[in-house]
């Protein structure tokens, strides 16, 4: 199997451990992941894949390309209070 060394710096530099993320669309598993479940990255492997503890207490894997997710900010409640 070929990876792609490039892809794979540039995931672990766009998501590294500690990151939060929203999961849009999961791809062919047997238990998919609900889209719009957050979750916090744990480590991108030398693969690409992207392991998270979701919010919901499942942990997993996501491949880019397979699965769609994104990395977002979460406002603390004190910055949405200032509103």
């Amino acid at each position: 199997m070929f990876v792609d060394r490039n892809l794979v710096q540039r995931m672990k530099d766009q998501y590294p451990p500690g990151t939060r993320i929203e999961l849009d669309f999961m791809g062919d598993d047997p238990r998919p992941i609900a889209p719009g479940t957050k979750g916090t990255v744990r480590i991108v492997d030398d693969m690409g894949t992207v392991h998270c503890d979701f919010d919901n207490g499942r942990r997993l894997g996501l491949i880019p390309g397979e699965d769609s997710f994104h990395a977002i900010t979460e406002r603390t409640r004190s910055d949405r209070d200032a509103r």
